[in-house]
């Protein structure tokens, strides 16, 4: 549990009892119409979710959509199943060359697009096309060609070999090149399991299922998406009200109950962690004019500090209600982990150690230890929207200050972040089964290139190791250099190391699930964009009986 100490949380505690929820619900709970009776099961062929994932840029896979979970309307040529095993899905197969260059892919020949026309290689070798010219967030930068070489085979070579390219064939949705133009992003046509039907946006999303689709039929005929107002409460409202039978809360919502619905905890790699900035200011700023660097983190021994004197599992007990788990890298619970960058939780004596070794005392007996005249105090930023966010910088403030770090904790909007992200401490969440997330974060490559490493991390023994990871032969043989990459027992980007970020928790995605609704076993989720719990859509089944 949370120490009392710690009046940063239990005020925000306290604005939570007032703002947000009552003994029973939250407070705009009471104003919505009780449960509806549940239908007969058997009866209903109709699904109604409140899960967000409205896509602002629509829902072109060519420009990103569907890289944090299922694309639904498109195939993909891989996807990885409940354990996140690679799977066939429009590939029958694939080869990479002995150089690592070139990936032969073949594909199904009984597959049409929702319009009915024939999905071929030539389709698959101009979304990859349109991919890489695109520069979307589905990265395919590495390609330096896509070609057909025949009706179902197609070939994509690459500039450098790059072992994580096979993710790329596990998210880009296949686009038809007949009918993708500048419309496409709101009126998709694909070869997936559902159409779209109807986008009234910021209200509701309609699909239906896809009667052409090759694979197996889903149990429902059709989906409405409900974009609520005030996401987080009007979920909860929502599925109170009877109105939907899946809905995403937020973990403070975890604990109350719902009556003909269960509480359905998936775990995730969607993390939260504090970055903290690598360089020291030396006056240097970004093209725009942002500034460069911070002397506080700048320094080993303060972010060596910080990361052992956070609670990691004190934060899900206390902000996540238990619903997530500690986080120390950007991978934890994933295959790629390193178990050795463990670290103990709340060790405030080996924080303080730390920073005695490296120079830093309280000297003057404020409680703030200093070095050269420079007080070990920064400030940690967290976007203004976000309550459990704001929570976890609050709960990290008050866990750091014993070990004589100040941490002042401010809000601010996403705009105003990307202003001061290069120089501030930054609460950011991030979480992929993609490992290129993590190559992009730690490679010094990718210093101040959007919003991956935007503290400017740069340990030319770490970029070999992720260099050596990116060009292994296969994932699997790629994973003992994304473990080493963490810390190989001298080295590292994790806290025993460079500890260039705090890591805090992963949160479990917590959903208000109709109790006749069978979802299966759902993945390891990745970052809550998109909509990850669809990925087992297909084994989705009613229970209950007429």
């Amino acid at each position: 549990m949370l120490q009392p100490r710690w009046t940063g949380v239990l005020l925000l505690m306290l604005l939570f009892a007032l703002t947000a929820c009552s003994s029973a619900a939250p407070a705009a709970a009471p104003t919505a119409p009780a449960a509806a009776p549940t239908a007969p099961a058997a009866q209903r062929d109709e699904l109604l979710l409140a899960i967000g994932g409205e896509s602002e840029d629509g829902y072109d896979p060519t420009l990103g959509w569907g890289r944090y979970g299922s694309p639904l309307f498109q195939s993909t040529l891989l996807r990885r199943d409940e354990n996140l095993q690679l799977v066939n899905d429009l590939a029958t197969g694939y080869t990479v060359s002995d150089d690592r260059l070139t990936w032969t892919v073949t594909i199904r020949d009984d597959v049409v697009f929702s319009d009915g026309v024939p999905l071929t290689a030539e389709d698959v070798a101009y979304t990859f096309t349109k991919a890489a010219e695109s520069g979307g967030l589905t990265d395919v930068t590495v390609l330096e060609s896509a070609r057909a070489t025949g009706p179902t085979t197609v070939e994509l070579r690459l500039k450098e070999p790059q072992s994580t390219f096979v993710n790329r064939l596990v998210t880009l949705g296949i686009v038809p090149r007949h009918a993708h133009g500048p419309d496409y992003a709101q009126q998709p046509i694909g070869s997936g399991p559902f159409v779209l039907v109807s986008w009234d946006k910021g209200k509701q999303l309609v699909v239906e299922a896809n009667p052409r689709y090759y694979g197996q039929q889903p149990a429902f005929k059709r989906l409405v998406f409900l974009f609520v107002d005030n996401e987080a409460d009007g979920a909860f409202v929502a599925a109170r009200a009877g109105q939907v039978q899946v809905a995403s809360v937020p973990q403070s919502y975890a604990v109350e109950q719902i009556p003909g619905m269960r509480m359905l905890a998936v775990k995730s790699v969607d993390n939260r962690g504090i970055m903290l900035p690598y360089v020291p200011d030396e006056g240097k700023a970004t093209p725009e004019g942002n500034p460069i660097g911070n002397d506080v983190t700048a320094d080993l021994a303060i972010r060596q500090a910080v990361n052992y004197a956070i609670d990691r599992p004190a934060l899900v007990a206390g902000v996540l209600e238990s619903y997530g788990s500690p986080a120390y890298g950007p991978v934890s619970g994933l295959a790629w982990e390193e178990p050795g960058a463990v670290i103990p939780d709340a060790n405030v004596a080996r924080a303080q150690e730390i920073l005695a070794a490296g120079g830093w005392a309280d000297s003057d007996g404020d409680g703030i230890v200093e070095k050269d005249g420079l007080k070990a105090e920064f400030t940690l930023i967290y976007p203004a929207s976000d309550t459990i966010r704001q929570a976890l910088a609050l709960s990290a403030a008050d866990m750091v200050r014993p070990a004589g770090i100040q941490m002042n904790v401010e809000g601010k909007s996403w705009d105003d972040i990307q202003k001061l992200m290069h120089s501030n401490a930054i609460l950011f969440g991030w979480g992929s089964h993609d490992q290129t997330e993590m190559y992009n974060l730690y490679h010094s490559s990718t210093a101040g290139q959007g919003w991956y490493n935007t503290g400017f991390y740069a340990n030319q023994a770490i970029d070999t190791t992720l260099d050596l990871a990116m060009g292994a032969p296969s994932e699997q043989e790629a994973i003992a250099f994304w473990k080493a990459a963490q810390w190989d027992g001298t080295k590292g980007f994790t806290a025993q190391g460079d500890a260039a970020w705090a890591w805090m928790v992963n949160l479990y995605h917590t959903y208000f699930v109709d109790e006749c609704l069978d979802v299966g076993q759902p993945q390891v989720e990745p970052h809550g964009h998109g909509w990850p719990i669809t990925a087992g859509i297909l084994n989705w089944r009613w229970t209950c009986g007429s």
